[in-house]
């Protein structure tokens, strides 16, 4: 099965501080990777650089086949192949929900309203959340926030979506709900890179679990092995802190 995202010898540096150091990771189309680290080990360095929000000093990235890094290439439409989820909503707050969801729509893809709202509309049912179409960011609860900012990821009808610690701003009671529309995302075939610390999300229904330290990928595989028989110290160590 052809790779959908395709990284090979992926460097990133902030002044003396090197942040991903050599990461090759292939996702296939389907696939739910997850990846996992201690704070500062450059898992959403990596995400960032997969949408060019943030630019790689070295290496290459891939998306369905075309190289993100060469000259001339137009990274507003590849953006649109590329959904991403973002930890803190990033909603515009003088704006409904399906005024945020059909923004990019209207803005990017030029569709008439009519259409924009059709696909708008369609993806916040999707999240579950076609009742609130007409409410406000303040008006909705941090779970229900991040469910727009997934409905306009979904919106754009991306090949993949990478969702850069997408609970972690949540009360803990409101983390299920998102959970929930990520696993029936899974369940329709999307394409999916999470960094994130829901652990038991990752074990549930993740294909592959793969896990950084220091900037580069120390070990990766199914969840089973990652969290049933870690071969490597530093990931059994990263393990054990989080069972205390």
């Amino acid at each position: 099965m052809n790779a959908i995202l395709d990284i090979a010898g992926l460097h990133k540096a902030y002044g003396a501080n090197t942040v991903l150091q050599g990461i090759d990771l292939q996702v296939r189309e389907n696939e739910l990777v997850f990846v996992i680290g201690p704070s500062g080990s450059g898992k959403s360095t990596l995400l960032r650089c997969c949408n060019r929000l943030e630019e790689p000093d070295r290496g290459a990235i891939r998306v369905d086949g075309v190289d993100i890094m060469a000259p001339g290439t137009d990274v507003n439409r590849l953006r649109q192949k590329i959904g991403m989820v973002f930890q803190s909503f990033n909603l515009y707050p003088h704006m409904t929900a399906l005024g945020n969801v059909t923004l990019a729509l209207r803005r990017v893809q030029k569709l008439p309203r009519a259409e924009a709202d059709a696909k708008g509309i369609a993806a916040l049912q999707r999240v579950g959340l076609g009742e609130k179409l007409a409410a406000y960011p303040n008006e909705l609860s941090g779970g229900q926030q991040q469910r727009v900012g997934i409905a306009r990821a979904l919106a754009l009808e991306p090949r993949i979506v990478l969702f850069d610690e997408p609970t972690s701003a949540l009360d803990p009671e409101l983390v299920g709900g998102v959970l929930k529309v990520m696993r029936e995302l899974k369940d329709t075939g999307m394409t999916m890179v999470v960094v994130s610390h829901e652990m038991a999300f990752a074990r549930a229904a993740a294909d592959r679990v793969v896990f950084m330290d220091r900037g580069a990928i120390v070990e990766q595989g199914p969840p089973a092995e990652v969290f049933g028989a870690p071969r490597h110290e530093r990931l059994r160590e990263f393990l054990s802190r989080l069972d205390h």
